[in-house]
Formats: C-alpha cells, structure tokens, sequence
C-alpha cells in the first residue's frame, strides 16, 4: 500500500494511493482514509480523488525527530575525502526541515555550496527501544524517498552538521510511505537522482555499508524511536552542489519520485 498526506481544498487527508501501473480499476487515484494510519486504525471514507486533482504533501510530519546516517555509502565517503566510520555516524534534523514534494528547497544566504543527497527513508510505526535485529520489520511502517539537504560549506566550516543539515526545507520527502516492502526488497533497490533532468546519482541500496535493519537497532539502540520519525540511510556518489532556478528528482524502484525546485531565500538581501 502507498499512504499520501494531501490537501483537497483546504483539508490535510489521508490516503491510500492506487497507480495506473498497479492495473486496478482506479488508476492514478487516491482513496480517502479516515485519519492518519500512523495514529491507529483507519478505514476508507467512500471518497476518491484523481491524484491531478490533488496536492501532495510531506508523507509524514515526525513528531520528535529525523535521523540521519553519514557516509552509509563507501563511494559517497571516499569521493570527500573521507572513510567509513566504524559505527554508525549518526545525526539529527529538525522536523523543521521536512517539506514535501513540490515545495521549494530555499538556499539561505549562509552558504554558497548547496548540494543535493538522495537517499531511502524509513518511517518508524511503533514506540520502540533496544530493537534486535530479527524484530525490525515489526517497528518500521513503511519507506518513503527522502533528499537530505546539505550545505556543504557549512558542514566543512562547523565541524558538526547541525547547521548545514538542518535549516527549514532541508528535509524534502515523498512522494508517498510504501507499507508494503519486506527488508529484502529494500535492500536491493534502484536510487537515482537527477539535476534538471540530468543523471547525478546512479547507485543501488545494496551497496549501503549497513542495511536498514542494522541501521533501525543502531539508532534504537540508544534513543526511543516513536510513530512517525524517520531515519535517513545514507547517500551514495555522487552529490554536488545545486543553484536557486534548479530542479531536484529523487527516485527510488518501487517507491516513487520526489521532486524539488531550488529557490533563493527571500531574505537574503534584506
């Protein structure tokens, strides 16, 4: 199943997301839910909307956090220069910094060297802690496409990411959760990312360092994770810097495809 949050009108819904290429009777529609499934138990309302006729919005809004992993991807380490970590390398982002699909990345006037990280995000569906291995699949709800914004100066200058990850829109995700993938199938998907139509990242969730089950017990391990926060997996080769006036497209297999346009900060002149 695809679960969109959207707005029809003025209303922030819930839905159930059916594509032509499923073959069903409803391509390219939305299904109405009653509430939010990350929440409790839902049912369809009767209700059906095109997907034109709606707007797409941010997935899910994590009530506590968003987890990042760092240099999860050996190519993405080595191309700056750094190596694998022997653990984890984890870090925070606000829920600040999510927007959804469509809505505009904003380049602060703090930096000159924003760059675009396509990566696979995990939706957390359960209050969880000390997770073992074997009892991942149990907590996670779904996965969904994530682009972990950077400004690399910043990160270079600060010595901590904080700052350069963690300004508002730095956490575009969408376009949808899918519920329906095992931690096989996750393992071995196809992620690309595209600037302006042009290939920039080509790369395989195989090729992560630490799959999404190690990662999951990692994080669990120290921090309660709650319905609703994500954990971002890593970035493989190939990032680099996007400009105000650019377009941004992430996509994984079987998921989908999150898309962005870079603006300028409004302020930044002012």
């Amino acid at each position: 199943m695809r679960i969109a949050r959207y707005v029809v009108g003025d209303q922030i819904q819930f839905g159930a997301v059916e594509l032509a290429a499923d073959g069903g009777e409803h391509p390219d529609s939305v299904a109405n839910l009653t509430s939010d499934p990350l929440a409790g138990p839902v049912n369809y309302t009767g209700e059906r909307h095109l997907l034109s006729d709606v707007r797409l919005l941010a997935p899910v809004i994590p009530r506590s956090k968003v987890v990042g992993i760092g240099r999860n991807y050996a190519a993405h380490a080595a191309e700056l220069g750094n190596v694998v970590p022997d653990e984890p390398l984890v870090f925070l982002k606000p829920n600040t910094s999510v927007i959804g699909p469509g809505e505009a990345i904003v380049r602060p006037a703090t930096t000159s060297n924003l760059h675009y990280e396509g990566e696979l995000a995990v939706v957390i569906g359960r209050i969880c802690r000390d997770v073992p291995l074997d009892r991942v699949a149990e907590v996670i709800f779904g996965y969904t496409v994530a682009n972990d914004v950077t400004a690399r100066d910043l990160q270079n200058s600060d010595g901590q990411w904080t700052r350069a990850k963690g300004y508002d829109t730095f956490c575009p995700l969408g376009p949808w959760i899918v519920t329906h993938l095992t931690l096989d199938e996750v393992g071995d998907l196809e992620i690309r990312t595209r600037l302006d139509g042009a290939l920039v990242q080509d790369s395989k969730t195989s090729l992560m360092v630490r799959d999404v089950a190690t990662l999951v017990s990692y994080v669990s391990s120290f921090v309660t994770l709650l319905p609703g926060d994500v954990i971002l997996t890593g970035t493989p080769a190939g990032v680099g810097p996007m400009t105000p006036g650019q377009h941004v497209e992430v996509e994984i297999d079987q998921i989908g495809t999150l898309d962005n346009v870079v603006v300028e900060d409004a302020g930044a002149d002012s």
